[in-house]
């Protein structure tokens, strides 16, 4: 059986999920393939150990497309302050300071992929194949077509490959990357603190690896410790009582008693981004088109705008009567998002590498900069600005307007 589509998208994640949920209610015809069904929500579960903090520009995303509501439903930790810091130089970020509510929000990776696949279910011209295994794909430079194991053909006019950095979509249509290992791991642990729900992140850097802190809901948080492959091997080996000692040796006193550990997961930290973002009927985004340096948490975030940038370039040219699967258009997607990116992940690595080391001259600089920052309002506040996805260009969805969706 074959069916023919104007956008087969390729991953139901977040960023899958959410460029289904922009161009819901459009005229085009959708459909989202996912292999995973991803578990549902009690709220008497424990947190999940894959937490995203969610940008300003993110939520208005998520409420312009009204899955906002299905975090709020469920959980989700905001926080107001935002502390960075290595020896003397200190600088805390306050939203007070920009007459904001919040700087972000800290949800768990299921609850925000729960929140738009739920939210899917309203749109009549998006089609939900979950879960749906994928036996080929097929490219001729002008249409695509995916086969699923269960025999079902999907042709699109446009495909969009939201399958992760891996991404199967890319590598059957030819799209090359440039990529480097960081040699060096991220050792995600979620505790349960003696403190309630915070309303604070921070992050402090020391010569073997930045360490961070993300509060989440109730007297619960999620750390994350950046060390060398073996070092997070062995740290991750420990029992957990053990783990929770080494904790509160190497930590600051500032992350308070860890009560117990809960839970422990790791992953390489790697930069890796795709040559082009488009090609005739294909376009990329999340992971398939960049993966980033997590320090600043922005890896889901810039996902996001890729989500937002595509639909409003594609439901604006679906409007004027063009063919959405034209290089004249996706190159204005391609545009809006690839330098932006590039710049957002040039930023970490010059941050990463600048403060991942302990040789005297930088260290002495970058406390300076650092407590320049604290005393500098306006500098201070742009960053902010920044962190909150409110700076550079941005779609029409992350500053809380809407499509024109005809």
């Amino acid at each position: 059986m074959k069916q023919e589509f104007d956008v087969v998208i390729v991953g139901g994640g977040m960023v899958g999920a959410a460029v289904a949920c922009c161009l819901g209610g459009s005229g085009l015809t959708v459909a989202i393939i996912e292999a995973q069904v991803p578990e549902a929500f009690s709220p008497d579960q424990p947190h999940d150990l894959r937490v995203s903090a969610l940008s300003i520009a993110s939520r208005n995303i998520l409420d312009a497309v009204g899955a906002w509501r299905g975090i709020a439903s469920k959980r989700y930790c905001p926080f107001k302050r935002m502390r960075v810091w290595e020896g003397m130089g200190d600088t805390t970020f306050n939203s007070d300071d920009i007459r904001a509510s919040e700087l972000g929000y800290i949800v768990e990776n299921r609850i925000t992929q729960l929140a738009l696949l739920e939210r899917l279910a309203d749109f009549a011209n998006v089609t939900l194949l979950m879960p749906g295994s994928i036996a080929r794909i097929d490219y001729d430079g002008h249409q695509s077509e995916v086969m699923l194991v269960d025999g079902r053909i999907l042709q699109a006019r446009l495909l969009v490959a939201a399958d992760g950095g891996q991404s199967r979509v890319r590598q059957a249509v030819g799209l090359g990357v440039t990529s480097w290992d960081y040699n060096q791991h991220a050792l995600v642990i979620y505790v349960e603190t003696a403190y309630p729900q915070q309303d604070i992140t921070w992050q402090r850097f020391v010569p073997s690896g930045p360490q961070a802190f993300l509060p989440l809901t109730g007297n619960y948080g999620s750390i994350v410790w950046y060390q060398s492959p073996d070092e997070v091997r062995r740290l991750q080996s420990l029992p957990y009582d053990q783990l929770k000692d080494e904790l509160l040796a190497a930590f600051p006193d500032c992350l308070g008693q860890v009560n117990q550990v809960l839970g422990v997961a790791s992953f390489p930290l790697r930069r890796q981004h795709a040559q082009s973002y488009v090609k005739q009927g294909v376009a990329l985004v999340g992971d398939a088109a960049h993966m980033i340096n997590p320090l600043a948490g922005q890896g889901v975030n810039i996902g996001l705008l890729d989500a937002a940038a595509l639909a409003e370039v594609l439901v604006e040219a679906h409007g004027q009567g063009k063919n959405i699967a034209d290089m004249s258009i996706l190159k204005r997607y391609e545009a809006m998002r690839r330098n932006e990116n590039l710049k957002m992940m040039t930023v970490m690595d010059v941050f990463y590498k600048s403060f991942s080391n302990d040789i005297p001259p930088l260290k002495l600089i970058r406390n300076l900069g650092l407590g320049l920052a604290q005393r500098l309002t306006p500098i201070r506040n742009k960053v902010m600005k920044a962190a909150m996805g409110l700076e550079g260009r941005l779609p029409k969805l992350a500053q809380g307007k809407s499509l024109n969706l005809g």
